[in-house]
């Protein structure tokens, strides 16, 4: 019997115009005159080409992840040496994680004073909505990295107005209000060891490192986290650390949570239930986003504690249908996979993995499937 011919559908106005379209955010973008880094991870900051960015004064580069969902996103800038970038100002919220150099930023609302803090690498800050503010580079031979997440994708696409984004006089006092002291670290952490501040001098010295082995912290056997609350933000961060021998067990949450490795070396597997597993190996400096309601799953192969710190509204959106996110066994309806109930081979895995680098399994007595007794 003959096969029947499809016939091509002729093309619809409305579908030459659908396939065009591009959102009011992507094309902010392209008038920045910005490329942008797509996929799963970047697998350094450092390594990162960068592009000049006139309206800002620096070098930059966006960065779409996959896991953003469009939900955030982030941008690598550098400042050169001795150099200011352009003042600037914004309704949406910006989290600012120093990758290396030291220097200054000055922040300030309309007809106020400037209030200037000092910063250097590993320092972790966020900007009030909509007051002004400027990065100086404090070195006049090396140039000043970072890496900022924003609410930009969101809030661009749903004003659909730059000059309401950009130019906006409303002023958010209940966030800031210009008083001095804003942007000073706490004295000390909160009593659960978890930060309230708006400035993190060194994230790595202000976090908790899990180095004993026999640790038990959450639900990850060794690990050990650190909550970082800025004050006045939307914005949840927090720094996990675990011990040489250990991983996490598989979890998922919402979209936009940036996970920044700052020690360790390793790997993480992500997926979404019925497709293949992706692998995302890392080492400091790594950067990548678990897409919204993929399971995920972080493995330290290195000799030492590894660290991350993950920044992100991600958690805080809802699950389809209103529903939060809850970190208790699938079985009772969680978001959580246990070591029980996940695919052997992950562990047999990483037993040849950490094996690999001369370093042995720690999980024997909490794992069903661990060999090292």
């Amino acid at each position: 019997m003959a096969q029947k011919t499809k016939t091509k559908q002729p093309e619809t106005e409305y579908n030459k115009m659908a396939m065009a379209y591009k959102s009011p955010y992507e094309r902010w973008k392209e008038a920045e005159g910005l490329p942008t880094i797509r996929g799963l991870s970047v697998p350094s900051l450092m390594d990162v080409e960068l592009t000049p960015w006139a309206s800002r004064g620096g070098s930059g580069i966006f960065v779409n992840l996959l896991g953003t969902g469009g939900f955030n996103d982030t941008y690598i800038c550098e400042i050169p040496p001795g150099k200011s970038l352009n003042p600037i100002k914004h309704i949406y919220e910006e989290t600012v994680f120093i990758v290396s150099g030291r220097g200054a930023t000055s922040v300030w609302l309309d007809g106020g004073e400037k209030q200037t803090f000092e910063w250097g690498k590993h320092s972790y800050f966020a900007m009030p909505p909509n007051a002004n503010y400027q990065h100086h580079n404090g070195s006049g031979t090396e140039p000043a990295r970072y890496v900022a997440m924003t609410a930009a994708p969101r809030v661009i696409d749903t004003f659909k107005n730059l000059d309401f984004v950009f130019k906006n006089p409303f002023v958010f006092d209940d966030r800031f209000d210009g008083k001095a002291g804003y942007f000073t670290q706490a004295d000390s952490p909160d009593p659960g060891g978890g930060w309230t501040t708006n400035f993190i001098a060194d994230v790595d010295s202000s976090s908790k490192i899990a180095t004993d082995s026999k640790a038990r912290g959450g639900r990850t056997p060794g690990a050990l986290g650190t909550g970082f609350n800025m004050v006045n933000s939307t914005v949840r961060s927090h720094a996990s650390s675990w011990p040489v021998g250990f991983y996490k067990k598989a979890h998922r949450h919402g979209p936009g949570i940036h996970v920044l490795l700052l020690r360790g070396e390793g790997y993480s597997l992500m997926w979404k239930d019925g497709e293949p597993v992706q692998t995302v190996p890392w080492k400091p400096g790594t950067m990548f986003v678990p897409p919204e309601m993929w399971f995920h799953q972080h493995f330290n192969t290195g000799k030492e504690p590894c660290l991350f710190l993950a920044i992100g509204w991600g958690s805080e959106k809802p699950k389809a249908g209103g529903g939060a996110y809850v970190y208790k066994s699938l079985k009772e309806g969680g978001d959580q996979i246990e070591f029980e109930d996940e695919d052997p081979a992950i562990h047999k895995d990483y037993e040849e993995a950490i094996a690999s680098v001369g370093a042995t399994c720690e999980m024997g007595g909490l794992h069903p499937f661990c060999t090292s007794g």
